[in-house]
């Protein structure tokens, strides 16, 4: 099993959103906001290559869906489709892929699913030959979301993923009915409802996809949470169980949006709070 972490297009987004209710005379430290105090922030995925040949990608990133308009409202820094040309880096396509599992369908995750944005042509959907895994609460919630949130969807992108007959949605049998055996799932409802966390069997210790949960390194300190966060006490709560349980069992993080770090593991501090340790800014077919 080869573990690769490839980016996406990278995100700009506003600093204080990002940081819930953390000051910004505290996370500025972490985050260096610019001048319309927004902070850098990667869309990076995990591709995982089996022995068998088959090939599981952990979410698409934000990708190059929006229009001019709306690519500049959403702070997305690049024009063309980055995660196409960093699996062309490694000889491959999205046609080469098998499965995409999904934590949700919010546009920074799932928008790399489709393709750049021509005024000529209405999007369509990449991964000719992949099933696509979502949990059944996170595709009621895309479904059906909440004004809250409702921004955050992409409609069309839920319309082809249902005609193209390669959706699976996670239930109660769990991720590893539909992955085998050492493939696990943590739900999450803190972030967003049925937020789908992926644990990856790598032959060092458990990696997990952290998805929204844990974006970044700064987030590993459990009290701190987004303001894109549903319901932040909750969260804390499911971030504290679960971190608990990765040092216990020697885990790994893998993070989707901290723009400096891949993966690290968990330790904690001199007064125990729980941080990130033994970074790591990339991985490229590595058996971890």
């Amino acid at each position: 099993m080869l573990l690769s972490s490839l980016h996406g297009n990278r995100q700009k987004l506003d600093g204080g959103a990002m940081f819930g209710n953390a000051p910004r005379a505290l996370w500025s430290r972490w985050a260096p906001p610019d001048a319309q105090n927004r902070i850098d922030l990667a869309c990076r995925c995990l591709l995982v290559e089996e022995a068998s040949g088959r090939r599981v990608l952990l979410e698409a990133g934000i990708g190059a869906f929006f229009d001019p308009a709306s690519k500049e409202r959403f702070g997305v820094v690049e024009p063309g489709h980055v995660l196409l040309d960093n699996l062309a880096a490694l000889g491959l396509s999205d046609a080469d892929i098998d499965v995409v599992v999904l934590s949700h369908l919010h546009f920074d995750h799932a928008g790399g699913l489709l393709s750049a944005w021509s005024a000529d042509e209405a999007p369509r959907l990449l991964f000719p030959r992949a099933r696509f895994l979502v949990s059944a609460a996170a595709w009621q919630r895309a479904l059906a979301p909440h004004s809250r949130d409702r921004a955050s969807f992409i409609p069309i992108l839920h319309t082809l993923l249902q005609e193209s007959g390669r959706l699976d949605i996670v239930g109660e049998e769990g991720l590893g009915a539909h992955l085998g055996p050492g493939w696990r799932g943590h739900l999450s409802e803190g972030h967003t409802p049925g937020l789908l966390l992926t644990e990856v069997p790598a032959p060092g210790g458990p990696v997990l996809f952290a998805g929204d949960l844990i974006p970044g390194a700064p987030w590993v300190n459990k009290a701190i949470t987004m303001g894109y966060d549903r319901f932040p006490e909750r969260l804390i709560d499911e971030k504290e169980a679960l971190l608990d349980d990765l040092i216990a069992r020697g885990g790994r993080l893998f993070f989707t949006h901290d723009p400096a770090l891949a993966l690290c593991r968990v330790g904690r501090d001199a007064r125990g709070r729980t941080e990130a340790i033994e970074g790591r800014a990339a991985l490229l077919r590595e058996a971890c």
